[in-house]
């Protein structure tokens, strides 16, 4: 269990860079955990049980403005973590999470962690370069969402989430498009353009398929 614990962890951008010493101890406190789509991991306002890693499936996180209209901050797949700021800030989890679809996590206990970190300090200073990578994944949503139109943004993610150039696209559609800023309809069109230009191709269980990658990067260009 806590070999395939590591390889989940080896995914993310947090971790990757850990020694393998440090990511055996992070590893060997990891737990997996299941859930069901629409299952609530946790609300807004929480502790944090814990630092999560996502292994298969999808989870939101999202808030709930006064009106009732959701948000969704980030759309957290595979190698993607969440709750991460609040366990390692020590505050309440400033959001809701829920998985879109039967998802599959490693969930690092808080306690378990900050014990780690304040045993270790190799650990946090090993963590550190990992967040910047982390952040540097936050400067490019807010990228996508200031500077580059629905296209571009839909371009992008396609390019990020692609394995082989196949993207499953995760959850509901409005879900990712809330992700990306888009109402569905807009979502919905976007995709289409991209098919119509011969940049990409539908298939079957909601797989989308790259095929012109350089295209697609000039699409993220505004060309």
């Amino acid at each position: 269990m806590a070999e395939k614990i590591r390889d989940v962890l080896m995914k993310c951008r947090l971790f990757r860079r850990l020694t393998a010493d440090c990511m055996d101890r992070v590893a060997a406190i990891g737990v997996t955990r299941r859930y069901e789509a629409k299952e609530r991991l946790f609300s807004q306002g929480d502790e944090p049980p814990g630092l999560y890693v996502v292994d298969e499936g999808a989870v939101r996180v999202f808030k709930i403005a006064p009106g009732g209209k959701e948000h969704i901050l980030h759309l957290a797949e595979s190698g993607d973590t969440f709750a991460e700021a609040a366990v390692l800030g020590g505050f309440p989890v400033p959001a809701h999470a829920e998985a879109t679809t039967v998802s599959r996590c490693v969930l690092l206990p808080r306690d378990a962690l900050r014990g780690l970190l304040d045993a270790d300090p190799e650990l946090p200073r090993q963590l550190l370069s990992g967040m910047a990578a982390w952040v540097h994944q936050l400067v490019d949503l807010l990228e996508d969402v200031v500077l580059r139109d629905a296209a571009g943004r839909l371009a992008r993610y396609l390019l990020d989430a692609a394995v082989d150039d196949i993207v499953v696209l995760a959850g509901m559609k409005r879900h990712l498009a809330s992700h990306l800023n888009l109402t569905s309809e807009t979502f919905s069109r976007t995709l289409t353009r991209l098919v119509d230009r011969g940049l990409v191709c539908r298939e079957p269980g909601r797989r989308v398929r790259l095929l012109d990658r350089q295209g697609l990067q000039w699409v993220t260009k505004g060309v």
